[in-house]
C-alpha cells in the first residue's frame, strides 16, 4: 500500500508510520534477546525458533524474523534457526544463518533460544530436553507460547512480551 501510494505520488502518512512503528517493535525484540543474555549476544550461539511470517505457512514475507536475526548479528551472534515449513525460502534472505533439522538440533549448545513464530510443533516441545541441549538455558519468547512458571520449573530463565 505505502509503495502504490508512492509510486502514484500520494504519500499515506498514517500507513507509512504504521510500517516504521511496526519496524521499530521488531527492532526491539531482538534487542530483547540481547537484553535477556546479559547485555551482550558477541560470540554467542543464538538459536530461532519459527522463520515464516505465521504459522502454517512457508511464506517469509514482512516475517519478523528477519529484522530479528539481522539485528542479533549485528550484535555478534551467531545464529542458528529451524521452522517447520519455512527454510528454503529463507535461505536466500538469510544467507548467515546455520540451519538445523529440528528444533532439538537448533537448540543444541545454543546461549539462548528464541520463539519467533508460534507452531503448535513448538508448543509440544520437551522442555527438559531442550534445555539439556542448550549450553544456557535462556528462553525468549517472543510469541507467548510457554507459560512462564512452567518454563522457569524446567530451570530456564525466561522472558516474555508483555509480562512479567
Amino acid at each position: 500500500l505505502v509503495k502504490t501510494a508512492q509510486d502514484a505520488g500520494s504519500p499515506v502518512r498514517l500507513v507509512e508510520t504504521v510500517v516504521a512503528v511496526n519496524d521499530q517493535r521488531k527492532r526491539a525484540m531482538a534487542r530483547k534477546v540481547v537484553a535477556a543474555c546479559g547485555g551482550s549476544v558477541r560470540g554467542r550461539r543464538v538459536a530461532v525458533l519459527g522463520l515464516t511470517f505465521k504459522p502454517n505457512t512457508d511464506d517469509m514475507r514482512e516475517a519478523p524474523s528477519l529484522a530479528i536475526i539481522a539485528g542479533l548479528q549485528d550484535a555478534g551472534a551467531r545464529v542458528v534457526a529451524y521452522d517447520p515449513e519455512g527454510m528454503e525460502q529463507a535461505r536466500p534472505l538469510l544467507r548467515e544463518v546455520e540451519y538445523a533439522s529440528d528444533p532439538y538440533a537448533c537448540a543444541q549448545g545454543a546461549h539462548a533460544l528464541v520463539i519467533v513464530t508460534e507452531w503448535d510443533a513448538f508448543r509440544a516441545l520437551d522442555l527438559r530436553r531442550l534445555r539439556a541441549a542448550m549450553a544456557e538455558p535462556i528462553l525468549v519468547d517472543l510469541r507467548n507460547v510457554y507459560r512462564p512458571d512452567d518454563v522457569r520449573r524446567h530451570g530456564f530463565t525466561y522472558a516474555s512480551v508483555g509480562r512479567p
